[in-house]
């Protein structure tokens, strides 16, 4: 029986991220996993492991904030906001993204 991957093409994380936090507004991480993980119908999964080190990247390059804030669950947690920066770069990865799957599937369908 072959492995099932669910795992994120790598380089697809941030665009993920940035488009979460694009359409629900600030988020903490495991909100972010969560919608991630639902609006894919649970075919993507976002480990902490990958996860935290994006954000904290994402932050230094400029196209995210972060904030302390309480959660719904009154605990204490880091919120993400996307910033103007994000917005420019997640329209970049969009089209990145679509150049990407139109070559994959040329290639797929190639006699």
């Amino acid at each position: 029986m072959p492995r099932q991957r669910n795992d994120i093409l790598q380089g697809t994380l941030a665009m993920l991220v940035l488009r979460t936090l694009a359409v629900r507004g600030p988020l903490h991480g495991y909100a972010i996993t969560q919608h991630i993980q639902t609006g894919s119908a649970e075919l993507l999964r976002v480990e902490e492991g990958s996860l935290y080190p994006a954000l904290h990247r994402m932050e230094q390059d400029g196209w995210i904030r972060g904030r302390w804030d309480t959660t719904d669950t009154n605990r204490q947690a880091r919120f993400y906001a996307l910033t103007a920066a994000g917005r420019k770069q997640l329209h970049e990865e969009q089209e990145s993204w679509a150049r990407l799957t139109e070559g994959v599937t040329r290639v797929l369908r190639y006699a």
